[in-house]
């Protein structure tokens, strides 16, 4: 697009009796161009199993170039197309006085390419086909299983061998429904990621269909070998004629009973911690809830 723009440039420039009008106006093609996020790199990785195409969103850290023998964590966002640039953003903003969070690798999960996010998002990222009665029938749920395969197979793969990852450091962060993702990860395949950072964690789909997945890996497991960091806004609790407060579902409690449960199993490998952020809901919590887990998965060694 860059070598296109220069030579209408150029060829405006050489033009014989080019007038000021023509050449302000192809000039003003340089104007009105889309935004792009300086030093990052898009992929596109298709899914074999279901034929679908999805793209990567990555940053690399600062350091990367300057330090070829390094390895880094790696971070992996859900609904990376607002998750992405926003953990971008304040990564480097927590860093600017000096290091205060690890460097790290952030790689960003996008939509499958050609549908829109909430098509994708309630397909990928849901357990079960029970969807909430609110949603239109035609809306497909309850592929999270092959969506979580591709990662393993497909995903996961393709970034250790690209980038200077350390796999033993991956770190999943998904909110709402990205978290009821990362919470079938984490009790179906607890070991594909190290951190779990579960932002209002959609925890009442299906029924609290993931309470009562937690309780059946109890029943066959000694340990679950998982650093979780959870948020969720004070709002999200219930509080009826509050119009702050969530109508419906109490994110808050359920949060609070999923941690207290997952305490109760004494799980050797597991460690576990929470926050509920003051004066924030469904919508404005992720932001604040970003920087916390941030500071809390990621803190300078």
């Amino acid at each position: 697009m860059k070598t296109t723009l220069m030579a209408a440039l150029l060829a405006a420039a050489l033009l014989p009796g080019c007038t000021g009008p023509v050449a302000a106006e192809t000039a003003d093609r340089a104007e009105g161009l889309p935004y792009e996020l300086k030093d990052t790199q898009v992929w596109t990785v298709p899914d074999p199993a279901t034929g679908r195409s999805y793209q990567l969103f990555v940053s690399l850290p600062a350091s990367y170039a300057a330090d070829p023998s390094r390895r880094y964590p790696v971070m992996y966002v859900a609904d990376a197309d607002y998750g992405f640039p926003l953990i971008r953003s304040i990564s480097r903003r927590i860093n600017l006085e000096g290091p205060a969070i690890e460097e790290f690798i952030l790689i960003g999960l996008s939509y499958a390419k050609g549908e829109n996010g909430m098509t994708s998002r309630r397909r990928d990222y849901t357990p079960t086909a029970n969807a909430p009665a609110s949603v239109p029938k035609d809306q497909v749920h309850g592929q999270a299983w092959a969506y979580q395969y591709y990662l393993k197979k497909s995903v996961l793969p393709f970034v250790d061998t690209r980038f200077r990852t350390d796999p033993a450091r991956r770190i999943f962060m998904g909110h709402s429904y990205g978290a009821l993702l990362g919470t079938g990860i984490l009790f179906s395949d607890p070991t594909l990621f190290h951190d779990y950072i579960l932002g209002s964690p959609s925890l009442w789909y299906d029924d609290r269909y993931m309470l009562r997945m937690e309780e059946d890996y109890a029943r066959t497991h000694k340990d679950l070998p998982a650093n979780i960091f959870m948020y969720v806004g004070a709002f999200e609790a219930v509080r009826p004629g509050d119009p702050r407060y969530n109508r419906k579902d109490d994110m808050v409690a359920d949060m609070t009973a999923f941690e207290t449960q997952l305490k109760s199993r004494h799980y050797p490998g597991l460690t576990i911690a929470s926050r509920v952020l003051p004066e924030e809901n469904h919508l404005t919590v992720f932001p604040p809830g970003f920087t916390r887990a941030l500071q809390q998965v990621l803190p300078v060694r």
